[in-house]
């Protein structure tokens, strides 16, 4: 078993073991405003936010929640795009000593009555665009489980007064901002505007919560069922936000482009707490766009830019891309689909820049493994960082395999969460014991190289990897079954020339049943966040199916990628 990295691999001027701060999240915060009161901790449009601003803005915020009746370890949803909005609120609801439930923006409202539900959330913030997909959810749901209140942002708040003529906004973006906010009908929910909020003049209390307090509710989904909570309490966030600072050289100093989500582990680990942990400044982009990307990049010099590999390529494909100035980058890398080649050696051509590939999810509070900046593989997971441990085993006999031998991915170290909200049983069927240690089951199909390094080769559970953001079948199949239409529905996932894989859809009508393909991708837009949604359909007359009734999925996807499938 390879269990260490040589130490020729091991990048200079790292650890190998980082004791976190024994401290809650919000200590960050209150360390940055300390030692950097006028330095800019966020960048938006062209406005600035310093690290006093945001501790009292943040300080604002989490006393309205407290006088909402937001209590210690209750959960709080927060669904917006990138904003300096989604910042406060989430720190603001740490320093409630309340728990962050951060949902995905493109989530529609058949998708949204189980965010509110499952974590028993009585509480929302929402941009006030995505209002009325939440608004459905709740009203469809029970009075005694519907949410007591919401708290409406709008974006163009936070823009006011930005505009710069260097660095024209995006014209997309200036419809998002400027769009007339839609009126919602939230029943018995008190709604309340982001700028009252803000005018609160009483101060929170004292933080009580410690490390072992639960902090952040992310949910994945999964092949059956609903989407399971992940349970991170203070110390598995914390440890991330310093330990891969470390590992990127993340200084004071540093500028980060924030352009991933932060809903999602990685911008929210990486790009938020991150930035805050280190006292450095994060330029804030709520979507992506190529040129304003390679614009800000150059203006700002900023020094570290995670991302996935589809908006490198984006960006080194602009017409205007010799105009963009990516020499500052000390630190460029990402996951979610593997870096082709090309892109990777043209990267290095230009402008000197090794991309750095990582791995981890959201159960290991972002990445778990990452390329060494001295000596990264291409289309490589990379290596299990400080205190981390990772092995290969065998997905049946859960024996451990020797390098070279392909089988399940286990890892255990300090970013691994406590298990799944409210689910006992997943919590117990995703952890395993091995040679007296106890290790994550990623569910992903991985080899070691003689190196210590790590190589995806197929994915245990049945997920499609739709431009680094993850595509659940299952979840999509019982939504599409809500159409009137469809008897039967498979979805799969076929090649794409640009993001490696896309959604399809292998549906079979009912009888008199009359859909045609641009339709139905019309519904499911509607129905479900745009990502999900698949992006060609066939139509058959039956599935192909199993002695026991299984439809056989992998059958149709292996045609699709011209495999031959396995027994």
């Amino acid at each position: 078993m390879v269990k260490s990295l040589k130490e020729s691999y091991w990048p200079p001027n790292v650890p190998r073991h980082y004791r976190a701060p024994a401290t809650p999240l919000i200590d960050n915060l209150f360390t940055s405003a300390r030692r950097y009161p006028d330095k800019a901790a966020l960048v938006f449009l062209q406005r600035t936010t310093s690290y006093a601003e945001l501790l009292s803005q943040v300080e604002r915020f989490a006393a309205y929640l407290q006088q909402l009746g937001v209590k210690r370890g209750d959960r709080v949803v927060l669904m917006m795009q990138n904003a300096p909005q989604l910042v406060v609120a989430h720190l603001g609801i740490l320093r409630a000593d309340a728990v962050v439930v951060p949902v995905n923006p493109m989530n529609r409202a058949h998708e949204l009555g189980h965010y509110i539900t499952d974590p028993q959330a009585k509480v929302a913030v929402v941009a006030d665009d995505l209002a009325p997909y939440l608004a459905e959810a709740n009203g469809h749901l029970s009075a005694d489980v519907q949410l007591a209140h919401v708290v409406l942002a709008h974006y163009a708040d936070a823009a006011s007064g930005a505009d710069d003529p260097a660095l024209p906004t995006p014209e997309a973006w200036r419809t998002w901002f400027e769009a007339p906010v839609p009126p919602c009908d939230w029943g018995p929910t008190q709604a309340h505007l982001w700028t009252d909020v803000m005018a609160c003049t009483v101060a929170p209390g004292p933080v009580e919560n410690g490390t072992e307090d639960l902090a952040i509710l992310p949910y994945t989904s999964g092949t059956t069922g609903l989407p399971k909570g992940c349970m991170h309490p203070q110390r598995t966030v914390m440890y991330n936000a310093h330990a891969m600072g470390l590992w990127s050289h993340h200084t004071p100093e540093s500028i980060s482009l924030v352009v991933v989500p932060m809903f999602h582990i990685t911008g929210l680990v990486l790009g938020l707490h991150g930035v805050i942990a280190a006292g450095s400044t994060m330029i804030i982009m709520p979507r992506w766009d190529r040129d304003y990307a390679g614009a800000v990049i150059t203006q700002w010099r900023a020094s570290h830019w995670i991302n996935i590999p589809t908006m490198v390529m984006d960006l080194l494909a602009s017409p205007k891309a010799d105009q963009y100035d990516l020499s500052s980058l000390d630190h460029i890398g990402g996951g979610g689909a593997a870096m082709p080649q090309a892109v990777a050696q043209k990267l290095w051509d230009l402008y000197g820049l090794r991309y750095g590939e990582g791995y981890g999810l959201t159960e290991t509070s972002g990445p778990s493994h990452s390329n060494p900046g001295h000596a990264p593989k291409q289309q490589c997971l990379g290596v299990p960082y400080m205190d981390s441990e990772a092995i290969v085993v065998d997905p049946e006999t859960l024996q451990v395999l020797p390098a070279g031998e392909p089988g399940e991915i286990l890892i255990r170290g300090p970013m691994v969460f406590d298990g799944y909200w409210r689910n006992p049983a997943a919590t117990e069927k995703a952890f395993i014991d091995v040679e007296g240690h106890r290790y994550f089951r990623s569910g992903d199909l991985g080899r070691i190289d003689n190196d210590g390094y790590f190589f995806m080769t197929d994915r245990l559970k049945r997920m499609i990897n739709a431009s680094g953001y993850k595509v659940w079948p299952a979840e999509v199949e019982a939504l599409m079954f809500k159409h009137p239409a469809i008897a039967e529905a498979c979805i799969i996932s076929v090649p794409d020339d640009y993001s490696g894989e896309s959604v399809q859809a292998v549906v079979v009508l009912r009888d008199g049943g009359q859909l045609t393909a641009e339709a139905l991708i019309a519904w499911c837009r509607e129905q479900m966040a745009v990502y999900k949604a698949p992006r060609s359909v066939r139509f058959v007359d039956a599935l192909p199916k199993s002695g026991s009734g299984k439809v056989m999925w992998r059958v149709m996807q292996e045609e699709a990628w011209g495999k031959s499938a396995t027994a």
